[in-house]
């Protein structure tokens, strides 16, 4: 891939791989990590990407790298959900979205990726399940398990069963 391809892809979606991988890892030196590694392999190799898909084909890259950073058993050290948010975002965050990051970060990770990708990347159940290599079916079922758990949470329970 083309190094103007690759610079045009990392201020498209860098901000949503890293909030993508912060999810996954809890930790922003292992999101930027994970990000730099991603927009190095495709300077790196001949990857082709069709057009109109590469966001999801970034983001499932930055999945799978989290995945193998995961099963590494490289120490994870946990950050605030919200410092996530931020790098983005220009918006001001209110009390009540700052409530819901935090209850959203103590969310085991299936649903927590999940969560994130749907409610604050918008892809539907069929670009997640894709993205996660899992089925549409185990999409839907890690949101509604998600809702429960935030349900549960903001009635006065605060545990969440994965």
């Amino acid at each position: 891939m083309e190094n103007e391809d690759v610079l045009r892809l990392f201020d498209m979606y860098a901000d949503d791989a890293f909030r993508l991988a912060y999810s996954y890892l809890g930790s922003r030196p292992e999101a930027e990590d994970v990000v730099q590694d991603v927009f190095v392999k495709l300077i790196r190799s001949d990857i082709k990407i069709t057009k109109g898909k590469e966001k999801t084909y970034l983001l499932t890259m930055t999945a799978n790298a989290c995945k193998d950073v995961l099963r590494s058993g490289r120490v994870v050290y946990s950050a605030p959900f919200d410092d996530a948010v931020e790098v983005s975002s220009n918006e001001k965050i209110d009390e009540e979205d700052t409530e819901m990051f935090a209850a959203v970060s103590e969310l085991p990770e299936k649903l927590r990726i999940a969560v994130h990708l749907h409610y604050y990347e918008g892809y539907s159940l069929k670009e997640i399940a894709d993205i996660l290599d899992i089925a549409p079916s185990a999409v839907s079922m890690r949101l509604t398990r998600a809702k429960e758990c935030l349900r549960n949470h903001f009635k006065g329970g605060t545990s969440y069963a994965g």
